[in-house]
């Protein structure tokens, strides 16, 4: 009578498990675009000015989307949308969520500028590194060894995609440096994410964020930038593009999925991102493209795939983690 009534739960959570890693794919398509929409804005507007211009639009994007909802639920008979109290605590990881992804952005849209889009996509997207290191230091995360065998066959994969357009050159060092500096605090906003998105969802998190990114920013922008927003329709187009597909749509989607992933198997899809960013690179700005994306979008494919049948991947791992330690520690 118990595998009846389990079985049913189990193909539930099996189903709503692929539809969010498709979700996940969705969303790192989107994000990849990301690389593109910054260098066609850097035409028009400085890198600083692109990353504030993304962070407002985004902003009033998801204030719209939070009011309409307010609004519809007092015409709705449904109960109105629950409020959360932010303590302190909340308040201190928004801000270092939102301090930690400034950074990251800045650094990124400034390293476009100084290496080439294969060379900043690949070293930014190293992020899964630092997630999974800050996951186990700072959150208690603990990963089997076939999860991190699947983290480390993924890096591979993306590295893969990039060694030949990789260049150690004295003229971009500097530039590829940033990317991989803003991995870092990549990685640092995501776990900040994660602690959040326990208690509250998507939506608060990416408004607040947003918001306290344009405050971050604007001044950085202002003292940096000869022009703020840009001048034509040309201009503002791919500035749009970027805060709605990369940072609403891209950037609201993996946080969603922190409430059922961790962010050390989140931010493994987005390794896929070099490899749709190089071959869209290829096609829109004519960047050489080696055969061995084929090779690599492969070796991500697998890794992803034996991180996730790894323990650690889901937030359910971490628990039953948990208590095996427990176990082991009282048993010792």
């Amino acid at each position: 009578m118990t595998n009846t009534l389990e079985s049913p739960q189990q193909e539930t959570k099996s189903l709503s498990t692929l539809i969010l890693l498709c979700l996940l794919f969705i969303g790192v398509f989107t994000l990849s675009l990301a690389a593109i929409f910054i260098r066609l804005s850097e035409q028009y507007i400085g890198p600083n000015a692109t990353v504030f211009n993304r962070f407002w639009i985004a902003t009033a994007i998801f204030g719209l989307w939070r009011g309409s909802k307010a609004i519809a639920s007092q015409f709705s008979k449904d109960s109105p949308l629950p409020s959360n109290t932010y303590a302190i605590p909340d308040m201190v990881l928004l801000v270092v969520t939102a301090i930690a992804m400034s950074i990251s952005h800045i650094s990124w849209a400034w390293s476009i500028t100084q290496t080439s889009i294969a060379n900043a996509n690949l070293l930014h997207n190293l992020t899964p590194i630092f997630a999974t290191l800050g996951g186990w230091l700072l959150l208690s995360h603990n990963f089997d060894r076939r999860f991190l065998t699947g983290v480390l066959l993924t890096i591979a994969g993306a590295i893969v995609i990039g060694i030949q357009d990789f260049q150690i050159a004295t003229d971009q060092l500097i530039g590829d440096g940033l990317a991989l500096f803003s991995a870092v605090f990549h990685a640092a906003s995501l776990l900040a994410a994660e602690k959040l998105r326990v208690k509250f969802s998507t939506t608060s998190i990416l408004l607040w964020s947003c918001l306290l990114r344009s405050f971050l920013t604007f001044p950085v922008a202002v003292f940096t930038e000869e022009q703020l927003f840009p001048s034509s329709v040309e201009g503002w187009l791919p500035v749009f593009c970027l805060a709605f597909f990369c940072q609403v749509i891209g950037s609201g989607i993996l946080a969603y999925s922190l409430k059922q992933f961790s962010s050390g198997f989140a931010t493994l899809f987005l390794l896929l991102e070099p490899i749709i960013t190089a071959t869209l690179a290829w096609v829109i700005f004519a960047e050489h493209l080696s055969f061995l994306n084929l090779l690599a979008f492969v070796i991500v494919l697998v890794g992803i795939y034996i991180a996730k049948s790894g323990r650690g991947a889901s937030q359910s791992d971490m628990k039953i983690i948990a208590e095996d330690v427990a176990i082991e520690s009282d048993a010792g």
